[in-house]
């Protein structure tokens, strides 16, 4: 069986086709050399950039000519049956409600990146991000590493293998909190974990003091997402099995098939 660069679905080809073209840096470029980063014929290739064009996630500046028509971390929503804002909402906020008012995010695979993600929506209510150590700004445009963190493993296990061994090679970032997984091994064995158990635990992974849960969100049989819960370690020393049943819920609603 022959495999198709980027996926089988349609929409995990057209975030595959955003991903290449991002990678060719910015400005316009040639249909040609589109399709030729996408390994997809021009036809094919056409066709995803015109879909995208009526969805204004690309511009055309002149014939045959194509560049992204938003900054990437405006591209979150920008998916073919992705979860709109609504939706993301409804699903955050019952997994508030149902975790004690624990703090819940959605983190998008990146498309500017091969392996990255970025936080596309949160329900946080009045909580101050600062205590997070981070600012409303930070959250919804900084990719991140998928090696550290509930909310990046739980994408980063349903990804090819080329790209997990590419993302485990990568250092730990030094902001990383004191319960990073460091061990190769380790971080490989948790992947594992994750695939079996369909959700992702960190213990003060990414910041001192607060522990999470994620579940992955998918596309199909494409991972588009993750959806993470945070909470004070000193409430959540360990997870238990309601919010990990809460977390793994709000994380199929907002899946398609």
């Amino acid at each position: 069986m022959t495999t198709i660069p980027g996926g089988s679905s349609v929409a995990a080809r057209a975030y595959y086709v955003q991903e290449r073209l991002a990678s060719l840096g910015p400005g316009p470029h040639s249909l040609h050399d589109i399709a030729e980063a996408c390994q997809y014929d021009d036809a094919t290739t056409s066709r995803i950039l015109t879909a995208g064009i009526y969805r204004k996630v690309y511009k055309r500046p002149s014939r045959g000519m194509y560049q992204l028509a938003r900054p990437l971390s405006d591209l979150a929503y920008a998916l073919p049956h992705g979860p709109t804002h609504e939706q993301a909402q409804r699903a955050l906020q019952e997994l508030r409600e149902a975790t004690d008012q624990g703090l819940a995010f959605l983190y998008m695979k990146s498309p500017g990146m091969t392996a990255g993600r970025q936080c596309a929506d949160m329900a946080v209510g009045d909580s101050d991000l600062v205590e997070l150590g981070m600012t409303p700004r930070d959250v919804l445009s900084v990719t991140r590493s998928l090696r550290t963190g509930a909310s990046g493993r739980a994408i980063l296990a349903y990804l090819p293998t080329p790209i997990q061994a590419h993302v485990l090679a990568e250092p730990v970032p030094q902001e990383a909190g004191p319960g990073v997984i460091r061990d190769r091994d380790t971080l490989e064995a948790s992947l594992v974990d994750i695939r079996e158990q369909g959700y992702a635990l960190g213990y003060q992974e990414c910041m001192k003091n607060w522990n999470s849960i994620a579940a992955p969100v998918f596309d199909g049989d494409s991972i588009t997402a993750s959806v993470l819960l945070l909470r004070p370690a000193l409430q959540m020393q360990r997870a238990p099995a309601p919010y990990i049943d809460a977390t793994k819920h709000a994380a199929a609603t907002l899946s398609t098939t």
